[in-house]
C-alpha cells in the first residue's frame, strides 16, 4: 500500500512538472514572437528620438563630419514629422514680441508718415526723409491685415529643387513666398506666388536703364500675377535709389502689383533677435528673414530649396541655384549656419524642412 501511494505521488509530480513546462514553453514562445515583431518599431522610435534630440541642439556646421551628418539626416527625414503646436506658438510669440512682422514688415501709409526720418538697417550715419511722392505710392496696409495665414511655403533657390517634383505640393499652400525674381515652373517649384523679393543688385546688374528699357522688367514681374514685390530699399544707401527707381517705373504700369519696401526697423530687430541666439552673420539672408516672418504669420511653415552644400543627400553634385550657377557672397551671409537653425526648428516641430524629392501624387 505504501509502495502504491509512493507511485501515485511520483506520477502526480511528473504530471505537474510536464504541465508546468508546457505552460512555460507556450508562454515563452508567444512572448518571443510578439517581441520580435515589436523590436524594429521600437528601435526605430528610439533612433528617431535620438536624432531629434541631436539635431534640436545643433548650432554650427564647423565641426560636422559631413558624411556622417548627411547619413544621419537621411535617417531622420524618414522619421514621422508632426507639427508641434506648442513650439509653433512659442516661436510666434517670441517673434511677434521682438519684431512684429504683423504690423511692421514693410512700410505702409499707416505705419509711415510724410517727412518721417527712415533709418538704414546697416548704416547709422545716414537716414532718408520720406517725401510725399514716395509716400503716395506706399500700400495702404498689409494684404493679410487682421488674419493669420494658413499653410505657407517658403521657396528658396537651392539646386536640390531641380527634378524635385515639388511643384504641385508648393502650389497647394495658402501663401507662397519666393526670392530674387526666381524662375517658376509647374513641375519642380510651382507657379503660385504671393510675395517675391527683388534684390536691388538685380536691378543694377540686369535692368540698368529702366527709363528707356522698362519692358524686360515688366515682362519678368508679370509672370507672378498680382503678387507684391518686396525690396530692401533701406538696407544700404545704394539700395534706395535703385528701389525707388523700380517703384516709380512699375507703379504707373502695374498698380495691381505693388512694389513694397522692407521696414528697416523690422529688419534691425530681426537681426538682433537672431544674433542674440548665436547667429553672427554680417546680415541675415533674405530667405532666412522671410522664414522668420512666416513663423510669425503662418499656421504651418514648409520650407523648400534651402540647402547650402555642394552635394545633395545622395552625394550628387547640385548647383547652388536651381536656375543659374551664381553663388552668394560668403563674407555677407552664413548660409550653412542658417541651415542648422532651420534644422533645429524642424526637429522641434516648429516648421517642416523639405530636402528630398516630393511625392509625384502630392496635392
Amino acid at each position: 500500500m505504501a509502495l502504491a501511494f509512493l507511485r501515485w505521488i511520483f506520477r502526480l509530480l511528473t504530471l505537474l512538472v510536464v504541465s508546468h513546462s508546457v505552460c512555460v514553453i507556450f508562454y515563452y514562445t508567444a512572448d518571443t514572437h510578439s517581441s520580435r515583431e515589436a523590436m524594429p518599431d521600437t528601435l526605430q522610435r528610439l533612433r528617431c528620438a535620438k536624432l531629434g534630440r541631436k539635431f534640436s541642439v545643433i548650432t554650427s556646421v564647423k565641426r560636422l563630419n559631413m558624411e556622417s551628418f548627411t547619413e544621419e539626416l537621411v535617417d531622420f527625414l524618414k522619421c514621422p514629422q508632426k507639427p508641434n503646436t506648442t513650439e509653433q506658438e512659442l516661436n510666434r510669440m517670441k517673434l511677434q514680441f521682438c519684431c512684429n512682422a504683423t504690423g511692421s514688415i514693410f512700410l505702409t501709409k499707416r505705419n509711415t508718415a510724410i517727412n518721417q526720418t527712415i533709418p538704414y538697417e546697416t548704416d547709422t550715419k545716414h537716414t532718408y526723409r520720406m517725401n510725399a511722392a514716395i509716400h503716395n505710392m506706399l500700400p495702404e496696409d498689409f494684404p493679410w491685415s487682421g488674419r493669420r495665414l494658413g499653410r505657407c511655403a517658403v521657396v528658396g533657390s537651392g539646386g536640390i529643387l531641380k527634378n524635385s517634383s515639388c511643384g504641385r505640393e508648393i502650389d497647394s499652400a495658402d501663401f507662397v513666398i519666393r526670392f530674387n525674381l526666381a524662375s517658376i515652373n509647374d513641375s519642380d517649384v510651382g507657379l503660385k506666388t504671393d510675395l517675391v523679393t527683388i534684390n536691388p543688385s538685380q536691378i543694377q546688374r540686369e535692368y540698368k536703364d529702366l527709363e528707356k528699357k522698362l519692358n524686360p522688367l515688366v515682362k519678368r514681374v508679370s509672370v507672378y500675377g498680382n503678387t507684391s514685390l518686396i525690396m530692401p530699399a533701406f538696407a544700404y544707401t545704394f539700395c534706395t535709389g535703385l528701389s525707388i527707381k523700380t517703384l516709380k517705373a512699375l507703379h504707373p504700369i502695374r498698380p495691381q502689383q505693388p512694389v513694397v519696401f522692407f521696414s528697416p526697423y523690422y529688419l534691425q530687430t530681426l537681426d538682433h533677435f537672431w544674433k542674440g541666439r548665436g547667429l553672427k552673420s554680417i546680415r541675415l539672408s533674405t530667405g532666412f528673414m522671410l522664414i522668420s516672418t512666416a513663423l510669425e504669420l503662418c499656421e504651418n511653415v514648409h520650407v523648400y530649396g534651402f540647402w547650402p552644400f555642394d552635394t545633395d543627400l545622395q552625394d550628387n553634385l547640385v548647383p547652388y541655384h536651381y536656375y543659374d550657377l551664381r553663388r552668394p557672397s560668403k563674407s555677407m551671409h552664413k548660409m550653412p549656419e542658417e541651415f542648422v537653425r532651420l534644422l533645429q526648428l524642424h526637429s522641434q516641430g516648429a516648421l517642416t524642412l523639405h530636402l528630398q524629392p516630393c511625392s509625384s501624387d502630392a496635392s
